[in-house]
């Protein structure tokens, strides 16, 4: 409970543009391709799609969100590796927010998503400055549903992975462009529950006294 109770805390927390909260998590995606060409739209007719795909592999795609003005990026890596996360943790601190002193990162508790992975990938001095700038806030085993990027995956999959695509180039191109859109949308994301409704509704995990 006290996991649950720290991510609720951390999400009624006021903005502060010094000091945002991001919220991170990845989702494991297979690239197809085609076997044959689909048929186009025309006047008239609908596209038409062969249910016969060829597997080209899979690839795992990072989402970071910052709930409190609704900005989401996404971006596709070959592999879900500690590297892969440290890299994407190294974009995070030193492309999306390089002048801010700390972030805020809410994620679960993945064993790639650990500090350690930071000294793994870079130079010590360089891991121990980003670690410096990273306050990391874990959702409790089984809470993934207070990962707010999950919601944001969700939105992802319905909007731009309902469709066969067969590689980490195209892809990215896709994510990408939806990228833009979610950047350009600044829609935050009305996060409603609090600790005190998780101590109502949720009462039976609570101990008794």
């Amino acid at each position: 409970m006290a996991r649950m109770e720290d991510i609720l805390d951390v999400y009624q927390l006021p903005y502060d543009a010094q000091c945002p909260v991001v919220c991170m998590d990845e989702k494991p995606y297979q690239l197809l391709a085609d076997v044959r060409e689909p048929t186009p739209l025309s006047p008239g007719k609908v596209r038409k799609i062969d249910s016969e795909y060829e597997r080209k592999g899979t690839c795992s795609i990072f989402v970071f969100t910052e709930p409190l003005v609704g900005q989401t990026y996404a971006h596709a890596r070959d592999r879900r590796t500690k590297i892969d996360w440290a890299g994407e943790i190294r974009w995070l601190l030193e492309e999306r927010y390089p002048s801010v002193p700390k972030v805020l990162l809410v994620m679960d508790n993945l064993n790639t998503h650990v500090i350690s992975a930071l000294y793994e990938a870079f130079p010590a001095a360089h891991a121990r400055t980003l670690v410096r700038r990273l306050e990391v806030h874990y959702t409790p085993k089984h809470g993934s549903w207070l990962n707010i990027a999950e919601i944001q995956i969700s939105v992802l999959t319905r909007q731009s992975l309902c469709r066969r695509i067969p590689d980490v180039d195209l892809l990215n191109r896709e994510l990408s462009c939806w990228n833009h859109d979610h950047v350009t949308s600044d829609k935050p994301v009305p996060w409603r529950f609090t600790t005190v409704d998780a101590r109502i509704i949720l009462a039976r995990l609570y101990p008794s006294f």
